[in-house]
């Protein structure tokens, strides 16, 4: 392991090849010292948290993350880690932080939008600091593929003040992780690991090294001026210990190897994290080795600034290339300019580097070739232009059915569809916003569907207003708005969506689940037994496969004044099928009744249902490969066309 100048904390022992073999299964994280495996980045980060000796892992479902506490909670059991999802990213943080406090190694994991629901405590962690090393994951998307904003994180380790650093690909993101724990100790802060989406989601082979054995007893011990936040003369102090540690951080990162140097040109492109892999192809493509220098930081905050000054001094200009904001580009231009180095600066604006959007290798060998004079060849992997496909709602899914009765039952009461907003939220159910229900008016932030609907109503709207939001996204941050609509009597209709699960995730428990991921049995905590004593004026729990049940109770909700709560309750049709099962008998169109209406395509939206020619006419067919016999089709077809397939076929 790495001497941390000086840094002593409790006794560690590498566990040795032997018992390692002989305690573990031949699951791929557990593979013994020395190995090597194909894994997706998230996966690495699962065997650096292992090879760290972290203890407790928690966080929130999302997307580029969610892999990570996926992969360790098939192992935890055998390695006696403490792995689960919590109900949020804030309350994720906060029991790493407590097993922190007590000495134990923990990892937090989060998409960057979790990172500012977990914001408050993060920043007070700073303060605090730490005595076991906690690394924060946190996966920006530039893209975006799967986030609703382009959020570029590492302004806020600025913010926090707290180190960020970067890996680049997969064997990276492994070494980084463990080595994450040994910078958090050494500073007694925590660290904040940010990847991004090529990083989470590239496989790749990595080389596996030791696993660290910490001989360590949980303890914890009184501390008020650094654990208690109510003293402003206390705080002032420790925001003084927090600039002292930062200065460390440097020196410490540069004796673990996180800041690396490529060739000696006279040209400096300095980058980070996954970009580094597209300047380095991009550079060897254009045959420009002998004209570069390749400065790939690790560390991005604090800026190593001893480091870039030693490696800035000889050359002839910079150039920054970066993802998403010029962040470093801003840094590098202010270092610059302040040492008096009188070396030009090129970034973002200058490059022609774009703001938004993934880096490819194309683009950057573009920005080179324009300071070169090189000729752009075609770097990296063709692009094939394919037609537009937006994600549908699975075949079967019971939102779908939710949102089909909410819509009805918005014409039977009188309403034009164009009159009633239904404010979304964030999970599968999103996809509402699609033909044919287009049913969605904002999906905004987690939990938001509530405290929107709210201010519309008392902005002055005379019109029903109804907020939708999944059992999950309740639980993450739904609660607190109810509490609000029904103190302040705000006459809402909020519909839960509870397909018992995280589904657009990868399907991770909720509250609501009797057995967590690792085989913890849980104590379920029902939606309803959170509202049941609240005095909401209308209350009910719907089947949304029963159509016309469904229908009639949102009906009666939106005429009755005050806030109200209906929960759409049945279970996401991919787990029933997964586990073997239908929702109901699966459908045929019998053409010989079909009028070719298609109302079962423009009304329902099923992925299931597609259109063949047939003698020069198009007929509406089920795929009765995909068809989980939900019945929806059935409903609306006004010519009983579509049948139930007999089950002895």
């Amino acid at each position: 392991m790495y001497s941390l100048m000086g840094h002593v904390f409790l006794m560690r022992t590498s566990i040795t090849l032997r018992v390692w073999g002989v305690l573990m299964s031949s699951h791929k994280l557990l593979l013994p010292p020395g190995s090597k495996a194909l894994l997706m980045g998230n996966e690495a980060i699962a065997r650096g948290a292992i090879e760290a000796g972290v203890k407790v892992v928690s966080g929130y479902p999302g997307t580029p993350s969610s892999e990570v506490i996926m992969s360790l909670s098939e192992v935890a059991n055998k390695l006696g880690m403490y792995v689960e999802w919590a109900t949020n990213e804030k309350v994720g943080f906060e029991i790493c932080l407590g097993a922190s406090f007590a000495g134990i190694r923990s990892l937090c994991t989060m998409k960057a939008p979790g990172l500012n629901v977990a914001s408050d405590s993060i920043v007070s962690a700073a303060y605090s600091g730490v005595k076991g090393g906690l690394t924060i994951l946190v996966a920006d998307d530039p893209g975006p593929h799967t986030t609703q904003t382009e959020q570029d994180s590492r302004w806020f380790a600025e913010l926090s003040k707290l180190p960020m650093i970067e890996p680049s690909d997969p064997q990276e993101a492994k070494d980084f992780t463990k080595l994450a724990y040994e910078l958090s100790e050494g500073l007694k802060l925590p660290i904040i690991l940010r990847t991004t989406t090529r990083v989470n989601h590239t496989v790749g082979n990595v080389s596996y090294g030791d696993v660290v054995k910490l001989k360590r007893i949980p303890k914890f011990v009184k501390d008020i001026q650094r654990y208690v936040r109510a003293s402003m003369k206390g705080n002032l102090a420790r925001h003084k210990w927090l600039n002292n540690q930062l200065s460390k951080a440097e020196d410490i990162a540069n004796e673990l190897g996180l800041n690396k140097v490529l060739y000696d040109g006279k040209v400096a492109l300095v980058t980070d994290g996954v970009v580094f892999n597209h300047v380095y192809e991009s550079v060897r493509k254009l045959g420009i080795e002998n004209k570069v220098k390749i400065i790939k930081l690790g560390l991005t905050y604090p800026l190593p600034k001893k480091f870039l000054l030693n490696e800035l001094s000889n050359s002839d200009k910079v150039l920054v290339i970066e993802e998403l904001d010029p962040y470093l580009e801003t840094k590098i231009r202010a270092l610059v300019q302040s040492e008096g180095l009188g070396i030009e600066v090129l970034g973002k604006e200058s490059l022609g580097i774009p703001l938004e959007g993934e880096l490819t290798p194309s683009i950057i060998a573009a920005a080179l070739s324009g300071v070169f004079g090189k000729v752009v060849k075609e770097i990296g992997v063709t692009e094939v232009k394919v037609p537009p496909r937006p994600p549908p709602m699975c075949a079967g899914c019971p939102h779908r059915l939710t949102y089909y009765a909410l819509l009805k039952s918005i014409r039977k009461c009188g309403y034009d569809l164009n009159e009633v907003p239904i404010m979304g939220d964030i999970g599968c159910y999103a996809l509402s916003y699609e033909p044919p229900y287009e049913a969605i008016w904002t999906e905004h932030a987690m939990g938001a569907s509530i405290g929107l609907a709210i201010g519309l109503k008392v902005s002055g709207y005379d019109k029903p207003v109804i907020a939708t939001i999944g059992d999950s996204t309740f639980y993450h941050a739904g609660i607190p708005a109810l509490i609000e609509a029904i103190h302040k009597n705000i006459d809402i209709l909020i519909v839960v969506l509870d397909n018992l699960t995280v589904a657009m995730t990868g399907h991770q428990s909720t509250p609501e689940s009797e057995i967590t991921e690792t085989g913890r049995k849980g104590t379920p905590v029902p939606i309803e037994s959170l509202v049941k004593d609240l005095k909401l004026k209308f209350f009910s729990v719907i089947n949304p496969y029963n159509i016309d049940e469904a229908i009639d109770t949102f009906v009666k909700a939106l005429k009755i004044h005050g806030p109200k709560l209906i929960i759409s309750r049945a279970p996401c049709a991919l787990l029933v099928v997964r586990k073997g099962g239908l929702i109901g008998n699966k459908r045929y169109i019998d053409h010989d009744l079909c009028k070719m209406c298609y109302l079962c395509i423009t009304e329902v939206g099923c992925p299931a249902i597609h259109i063949i020619i047939k003698d020069h006419k198009k007929y509406p067919v089920i795929n009765e490969e995909l068809c989980v016999g939900c019945g929806h089709c059935d409903y609306v077809c006004p010519f009983n066309a579509i049948k139930e397939v007999s089950k002895d076929g």
